[in-house]
């Protein structure tokens, strides 16, 4: 991002205009994600720990600071600002929202404020991808997945496979809420590419049916705890960080996006360190698995645990920001900065 000359402007950019930039574009999105995991990994961010923002009246929720600095080609700096609420669910509106700021690398100005839910949902969706396709390179594609979770994210996982070239035979689909299972099944009829839909009664056989295995939650604490219902070496993107046991965990190959984030905050690969003592579990980074220093073992079930870094939103919000900028379509909000004269 080009420093901002003279007086710096402020614009404010809506969901609709994230989604119109985003939308239908998932290869192009996966190369920016891909393109900031590589820039993280060669030492070119600044990815501090996030900040969870807790509240002892409501102890289910939470709102989590992430700030970040991506150097590159397109740098920027910037806070992502997110929340968890998930009582919001059963009031009909989703659990998360989110807002992103970008700052001017050159001047620190903030440049903008967007709408992030979608920007947070289209790069943990594009990491899955990403992540699905780079950890089974060399094989045959799996041809049956099965979706434990069935909100926004599961949604956004299942379009960014298919826009990605994934298709499916077999397409299992299980959620603790049959109201929601059921609708996110009827969502990926319509869709198409997913084979037979099979809603599962319970998480043993959505789990031993899959060659793929999206875990989509908001557990707080693990809740799949038998290492034997993965002896036929999935792969499992375990999105929501926290619903295998330790003992899963440890009989795994593990990959993660970054060692240190991953394991903190009682995520599940946090709990297996608690229980092992050391890290010798994690097989590496998903940079390590790009650049080709990792090979993936085909005699484990591999699970990917990204704990989501905040310059991967920062990617995709700069991305943002530079397209409705070339376009003339950025919505300034006039005299955001009042007062730039230091003497008044």
């Amino acid at each position: 991002m080009p420093p901002t000359p003279g007086v710096p402007s402020f614009a404010v950019i809506p969901g609709a205009q994230v989604h119109r930039v985003l939308d239908g574009r998932h290869e192009e999105v996966v190369r920016l994600i891909e393109s900031a995991y590589r820039v993280h990994g060669g030492g070119d961010t600044v990815n501090p720990p996030s900040y969870f923002l807790r509240f002892p009246d409501r102890p289910t929720s939470r709102i989590i600071a992430l700030p970040a600095s991506l150097g590159g080609a397109a740098p920027v700096d910037g806070i992502k600002w997110i929340s968890s609420f998930p009582e919001n669910v059963a009031a009909g509106i989703p659990r998360a929202s989110a807002v992103l700021i970008l700052n001017d690398p050159a001047t620190g100005y903030p440049l903008a404020c967007l709408e992030s839910s979608i920007i947070s949902a289209a790069r943990t969706a594009a990491s899955a991808a990403l992540a699905a396709d780079r950890l089974t390179e060399g094989r045959e594609r799996p041809r049956r997945i099965g979706f434990f979770g069935t909100g926004l994210i599961a949604r956004f996982i299942h379009q960014y496979l298919v826009g990605t070239g994934w298709s499916f035979e077999e397409t299992g689909v299980y959620d603790l809420s049959e109201e929601h299972a059921r609708g996110f099944a009827e969502h990926l009829e319509r869709e198409g590419d997913n084979g037979t839909v099979t809603l599962h009664t319970g998480p043993e056989e959505l789990i031993r049916s899959s060659d793929v295995v999206v875990f989509a939650t908001v557990a707080g604490a693990p809740h799949v705890t038998d290492p034997a219902w993965f002896t036929h070496n999935p792969l499992v993107l375990h999105v929501s960080l926290r619903d295998l046991s330790p003992e899963v965990i440890l009989a795994a190959t593990n990959i993660v996006d970054d060692i240190d984030h991953c394991l903190k905050a009682d995520t599940s690969p946090h709990l297996a360190e608690q229980l092992s003592g050391n890290r010798e579990f994690i097989d590496g980074t998903l940079y390590d698995v790009l650049t080709g220093d990792l090979k993936i073992p085909d005699d484990r079930p591999v699970v990917f645990s990204p704990f989501g870094l905040g310059v991967l939103d920062l990617a995709v919000g700069g991305h943002i920001y530079e397209t409705l900028r070339a376009d003339g379509q950025l919505a300034v909000v006039d005299d955001f900065f009042h007062e730039m004269r230091r003497y008044g």
